[in-house]
């Protein structure tokens, strides 16, 4: 059953879609009202992934890390510049991450869709930096999948 979500994050509003596949796992964040860039997210059966603790903190410490034999492939849409491709890469691993963390057994890929308003990065001596309103809208998008995803384990 597919679970959908509204909500208000720093005056835009964000919605979230949810849908298990016997394959996949879509998952769309848009606060554009359209699917946006689709990236799917996939790691070997063997990647070792512990049971997320119980938070409802938005901070860094909540969110498990990604892994490093995370694989993402674009499969529709583009993102209008090279920095924006790495911001939507970071919100697609993270995302792909609670999902898999949030079920330790479900390795399947995870396809995520990604519509979200144009945040300003930088690039300061090669190093991407984000402002702290977009830090604080990618943790309150975090928030949201998570919630989705816990209601989605208890339909």
């Amino acid at each position: 059953m597919p679970l959908h979500i509204t909500k208000e994050i720093h005056e835009q509003q964000t919605e979230l879609f949810i849908q298990q596949f016997g394959d996949r796992m879509l998952i769309l964040v848009t606060q554009m009202g359209k699917v946006g860039t689709l990236i799917q997210a996939t790691v070997p059966p063997t990647t070792p992934f512990a049971p997320q603790a119980p938070s409802d903190d938005a901070s860094n410490a909540a969110l498990p890390e990604p892994p490093v034999s995370i694989v993402l492939t674009p499969l529709m849409g583009t993102s209008p510049s090279p920095d924006h491709k790495t911001l939507l890469d970071i919100y697609a691993s993270q995302i792909a991450t609670l999902a898999w963390s949030s079920n330790p057994s479900y390795r399947s890929p995870v396809v995520v869709g990604l519509a979200m308003k144009k945040q300003s990065i930088s690039l300061e001596d090669g190093e991407i930096v984000i402002q702290e309103r977009n830090r604080e809208v990618f943790f309150e998008v975090m928030k949201m999948v998570n919630e989705g995803l816990k209601q989605l384990r208890s339909q």
